[in-house]
């Protein structure tokens, strides 16, 4: 076989190979938590806590107008229970309990305001659990996609680096040593001829050097210095 076509053959691997070995490395980044799973985890997460916060702010509400209640129930048992005579400790009392029904109904409203928000963060936490579910779902098929796209790259990268090893094992080392070299240089080693042009850079060969890859031999371009290939 012409030995520049063979070096062709040797660098379409390469570029195949060099093409699936960043896929690998773009599939394997993908593996792993997701961040919007985890955004979407601590939302939950906030909105569970302030639930929690609210509920426990309302019992504690709830308890003070209890408290407050007897104590108002003591009072009027007192205002209305006939012993007490004295107009001044009648007016007294009289006052702490329009005081304490008065600090009652600010709580009670405080109440409904939190049982508002108690109903209303209760609807969010389920509407952000279902979407939680949903998300982790299409993760974990999409982290099964991912695992089943990285085992098929790896045999392709596993039968383009056997494919590599015959081919250069049909180089003598000069040659293989001069590809690897160019390459190293270059990006790319090999550079098709078309129309009497260099297609690495697009010069115009000598019609000496066109002769030279006519007749097989490797010849580099005198321009880029490219191993010259003609179809």
């Amino acid at each position: 076989m012409n030995i520049a076509r063979q070096l062709y053959q040797l660098q379409e691997v390469d570029l195949e190979l060099a093409d699936r070995e960043q896929r690998l490395a773009r599939l394997t980044n993908q593996l792993g938590d997701s961040q919007a799973v985890l955004n979407a985890q601590v939302e939950l997460d906030a909105a569970t806590k302030h639930l929690e916060d609210a509920r426990h702010q309302q019992r504690s509400i709830e308890w003070e107008v209890d408290d407050l209640s007897a104590k108002i129930g003591d009072i009027e048992q007192r205002l209305y229970g006939g012993k007490i005579k004295n107009p001044k400790e009648l007016t007294g009392l009289q006052a702490e309990s329009e005081a304490f029904k008065a600090r009652r109904s600010q709580l009670e409203d405080q109440i409904l305001e939190l049982m508002d928000g108690v109903e209303m963060t209760t609807h969010e936490i389920s509407s952000r659990t279902a979407r939680l579910q949903e998300m982790k779902v299409h993760w974990r098929q999409q982290q099964r996609q991912l695992a089943s796209e990285i085992e098929q790259v790896k045999g392709e990268i596993v039968n383009l680096k056997r494919d590599r090893g015959l081919l250069l094992a049909d180089l003598d080392p000069h040659t293989s040593e001069l590809y690897e070299e160019v390459r190293r240089q270059k990006g790319v080693a090999v550079a098709r001829v078309e129309q009497g042009i260099c297609r690495g850079c697009r010069i115009s060969l000598p019609v000496t050097d066109l002769q030279r890859v006519k007749s097989g031999s490797v010849v580099q371009c005198s321009s880029c210095g490219r191993i010259l290939f003609l179809a």
